[in-house]
């Protein structure tokens, strides 16, 4: 199959060479990760059409999965491959630097507000534990469980492993909730318990269970369940 070639004028390789990232586009820069365009686009014209696909949210392609991107007429698994594999690394370089800041956990409000962007557009419940030291200060996060769309199961040694290896003070946990109701069901109070309890024996505080809504948020403490 014959592939078609940029014009000069749409060639953002050439333009981040010589001006740098920040001066292109979002097309061009997903052209660059999609590299080559079909026979009768190039592929600029296809990072348009994928960024046309979220409604013109370049937000919405981090929850895109590969098998909604080989819907797009020219783009096939390997195109559809890199743009997911970009935009997870994204999502890790964003939980990375996150994490490296030693800021303070002061109340639930600042658990939802770290947590937010990352968890509340996820179609399936996360559940993640927040390692902190005798400062409070944040020392690791990390993704414990991943569930289907309505339930995420955890258990204590999962949740405090990460604390036991750190030596970690306290910890919080959080799961988001993919219907945007952050609303906690039975199974999240009975959660919530059982850690509490776990918390405990171990000697590990367990400060908060937060749940991720579509922008709200639940804290399990201030509901009177922890």
């Amino acid at each position: 199959m014959q592939i078609k070639k940029m014009p000069a004028t749409e060639r953002p390789q050439e333009k981040m060479l010589y001006g740098g990232a920040s001066g292109l586009s979002n097309s061009e820069l997903l052209a660059l990760i999609i590299r080559t365009g079909t026979s009768d686009k190039s592929a600029i014209r296809l990072a348009d059409e994928v960024i046309s696909y979220t409604n013109d949210n370049i937000g919405d392609l981090g929850m895109a999965e590969v098998r909604e991107l080989t819907e797009i007429d020219g783009i096939g698994e390997a195109k559809a491959c890199s743009i997911v594999a970009a935009m997870e690394l994204s999502k890790r370089l964003m939980s990375g630097r996150q994490s490296a800041v030693r800021s303070r956990i002061r109340d639930s409000r600042q658990v939802a507000e770290l947590l937010m962007e990352e968890m509340m557009c996820e179609k399936r419940e996360l559940f993640m534990t927040i390692t902190l030291d005798t400062k409070l200060r944040i020392q690791s996060k990390s993704v414990i469980s991943i569930g289907n769309v309505d339930s995420a199961p955890v258990h204590p040694r999962e949740v405090f492993g990460p604390a036991i290896r750190r030596g970690s003070s306290a910890v919080v946990v959080a799961h988001n909730h993919p219907s945007g109701d952050p609303t906690p069901s039975e199974q999240d109070i009975e959660v919530t318990k059982r850690l509490a309890a776990a918390s405990e024996i171990i000697g590990i505080k367990l400060l908060d269970h937060v749940i991720i809504g579509n922008g709200v948020f639940t804290s399990m403490k201030s509901e009177g369940h922890l």
